[in-house]
């Protein structure tokens, strides 16, 4: 269905899926990531968004939509724990340079765009953690959940807090401070108190620190106090850090995620799993790094696969996420993104381990489990479908030909 809509003072065409009032799914096998079984032959009901019941003898009621995935393997939809959907380069070398380039306008189109990809391709929730102008990950979830176009369910981060700098060292006096275009310095514990508030005024789903992109770093008591800050407000708290002492102030100051964790020590990787810490490893392919120009490229690569292995191996509870920001003529972000399951597969990491982090795992360090994550009654209908199964090889993923989000169908069955 196709309608126009008024947005800042435009009409602008709308392609509107409108959920059915009782779809039935015929689900030949259905995956239930969370423990890694699957049941045969379930039929899944779904109504005004959300799934109603599964199981193998429902009653399908007459005037139903029927969809057959008779012959496909279903499963719930998948969640990526760190993207950048506003933003884009051609390299690693350009990465401060988009400041200068670009407001957030165009960067919530990129990110519209982005975003639509990632859903097409069966990835229908994502937190977007940052880099995103001035709020404009905000905006891009704001006009999905009024309807006004279909794309993924999107948990946004807004500016990230950082010591001062953000992540763009040796930028000369003359310049400014252009990071703060997407950054905000905050060098104490009200400082950043202050910030996590500035946050969440602006309507930021989760709180995002960088620890340690100079060659200072955040102390205990200013982890602890975003922390402390953000749950009061109910907002989970993801920290970027590589390793060494600002990695163990991150993890003793407790917050829910550390992100990438390149270098972190099996010491380090223990106490992470005995505070309950998840690990979003953005765990690059070296391919991606030496297309982007990246510096120490198979360096940096063997650094992740190795921190991935043992992460696997000590049990730190893990979410998948891709941290994918390079725009390649060749691949799109959706492609790029399966491109990670090779270093899981390199790693030792199981099939079903991995669509566990995918899923469950995700929702979880999200706090929406109780609404997306697994194909049971009362929770939105998210739902994939591929004629492969992931559980034997991991790779099917890139085969998803069924989307369905929030009831509606996106794409497929072929």
């Amino acid at each position: 269905m196709k309608l126009l809509k008024r947005l800042c003072g435009v009409f602008v065409l709308v392609t509107s899926i409108s959920p059915a009032q009782t779809i039935a799914i015929r689900a030949g096998n259905l995956i239930d990531p969370a423990d890694g079984s699957v049941t045969k032959n379930q039929v899944i009901l779904v109504r005004d968004k959300k799934i109603v019941s599964v199981g193998a003898k429902l009653k399908v009621p007459a005037d139903a939509q029927v969809i057959d995935l008779s012959h496909l393997w279903v499963m719930p939809g998948i969640m990526d724990a760190h993207t950048h959907l506003t933003f884009g380069v051609p390299g690693w070398q350009e990465e401060d340079h988009d400041y200068l380039k670009e407001g957030t306008g165009i960067r919530v189109l990129r990110g519209l765009r982005t975003a639509q990809l990632l859903l097409n391709a069966g990835i229908t929730t994502v937190r977007d953690v940052g880099n995103d102008g001035n709020f404009g990950a905000v905006y891009l979830r704001d006009a999905i959940n009024a309807g006004w176009f279909t794309g993924p369910t999107i948990l946004a981060a807004g500016k990230i807090i950082a010591p001062y700098g953000g992540q763009s060292p040796g930028i000369p006096l003359e310049i400014g401070p252009i990071w703060q275009f997407e950054y905000d310095d905050a060098d104490s514990p009200s400082e950043i108190r202050k910030a996590v508030r500035k946050n969440i005024y602006y309507g930021v789903d989760l709180i995002k620190l960088v620890a340690d992109s100079n060659s200072y770093h955040y102390s205990v008591d200013e982890i602890r106090a975003a922390v402390d800050e953000a749950h009061h407000a109910n907002r989970t708290v993801a920290v970027h850090t590589l390793g060494g002492e600002a990695a163990q102030n991150v993890i003793l100051g407790g917050p829910d995620s550390i992100e990438h964790g390149d270098n972190l020590s099996d010491e380090q990787l223990t106490l992470m799993k005995q505070k309950s810490i998840v690990l979003v490893g953005t765990d690059f392919p070296s391919a991606h790094f030496e297309r982007g120009g990246y510096s120490n490229a198979k360096e940096a690569a063997a650094a992740i696969l190795d921190r991935l292995r043992r992460a696997y191996k000590i049990g730190v509870k893990m979410g998948f996420g891709t941290d994918v920001v390079l725009d390649l003529p060749d691949e799109s972000r959706a492609d790029m993104t399966w491109d990670y399951l090779a270093v899981w597969r390199a790693a030792g990491v199981p099939p079903a381990e991995i669509l566990k982090c995918m899923t469950s795992h995700n929702a979880e360090l999200f706090r929406i489990e109780k609404e997306r994550g697994a194909i049971a009654p009362g929770l939105y209908a998210d739902i994939v479908a591929l004629p492969e199964d992931p559980l034997s090889n991991i790779e099917a993923l890139r085969k998803i030909n069924f989307v369905m989000k929030n009831g509606a169908i996106v794409r497929g069955p072929n």
